[in-house]
């Protein structure tokens, strides 16, 4: 179904959760990690902010574009399909 927001769904969330993942990469690779008590970088804490925002909401975003793509699936195929008789 054509503008149902099925597509901006997929893409924000693939988006978000990309850019959460990223952010934890960095976090470990180039910001210096973290310990019990937070990130040690200044820079470290920035992406640890923003991993936490993204990946939740990101995932949130894409599952619910899954669940939509799947809906319209569905119903995209029992509509056209041959009825049984």
């Amino acid at each position: 179904m054509p503008g149902d927001g099925t597509r901006q769904l997929l893409q924000w969330g693939s988006s978000m959760l990309g850019t959460g993942l990223l952010a934890v990469l960095l976090l470990l690779t180039l910001l210096g990690g973290f310990t019990r008590q937070g990130a040690t970088t200044n820079a470290g804490w920035f992406a640890l902010i923003v991993a936490l925002m993204c990946l939740p909401f990101g995932g949130m975003l894409l599952t619910l574009g899954v669940a939509k793509w799947l809906r319209n699936r569905k119903g995209r195929n029992q509509g056209s399909g041959v009825r049984d008789q």
